[in-house]
């Protein structure tokens, strides 16, 4: 089997959410609030259907409430900056995790090397991982060109990590439940869990600071 089976039906699957997104994110307002509020809900029963028989240990109970928190929270805070920031703000963060991920995806590939965390994601490589934070720093170079704000490539690479960290953790619930994916609902990608788990990383970190900054 070729390393770069998969390409395809990722190719074709990312190229119809995009679609989706970007019309969905322009019009807004409800339509883009019941994406989120779909995202949510779909992600919560891949969860729930992942773990639900680990549920006699107390670790697989916080962990269902830990990482279902961090799914409502990632959701309804991508809402809020939509309703607050405009479209523009939820392409630049959605660019992050993309960016971040297709520069993961190649580079962890072309070079391979030493694994970031096997245990949990054996897939994943430091070359992967560190091309993602550069990709997204990159990228991070266009706000910082449209606002003058110098930390924005600091802020897309951290972001990206966050983004990281959300496919690590997910990655550690499927290992902990033996299952590959956390549904099959996606060609290419797995379920809404495999292909959102960035963007609820991100949509979390995101939630937190707007927390911190309301308070």
């Amino acid at each position: 089997m070729s390393k770069w089976d998969d390409l395809k039906p990722r190719v074709i699957s990312a190229l119809v959410m995009v679609a989706v997104g970007v019309i969905v994110t322009i019009v807004g307002g409800i339509p883009f609030d019941i994406l989120m509020l779909m995202i949510a809900v779909i992600g919560l029963r891949e969860l729930w259907m992942m773990i639900r028989k680990r549920l006699g240990s107390p670790v697989d109970i916080m962990i269902l409430f830990a990482y279902g928190f961090m799914i409502i929270a990632g959701c309804l805070a991508f809402a809020i900056i939509r309703n607050l920031a405009g479209p523009g703000a939820v392409f630049f963060l959605a660019g992050i995790v993309v960016v971040s991920d297709i520069a993961g995806y190649f580079a962890g590939r072309i070079f391979g090397g030493p694994k970031f965390w096997p245990r949990v994601s054996p897939k994943k490589t430091w070359s992967g991982t560190v091309a993602g934070w550069i990709g997204a720093a990159l990228f991070g170079v266009i706000g910082m060109v449209q606002t003058g704000e110098i930390l924005f490539p600091l802020v897309a690479a951290l972001l990206a990590f966050a983004g990281q960290m959300g496919d690590i953790i997910e990655s550690a619930i499927k290992r902990r439940c033996g299952v590959k994916d956390s549904a099959d609902l996606i060609p290419g990608h797995g379920g809404i869990l495999d292909r959102f788990d960035a963007m609820i990383g991100v949509g979390f970190v995101v939630a937190v600071q707007i927390l911190l900054t309301q308070g």
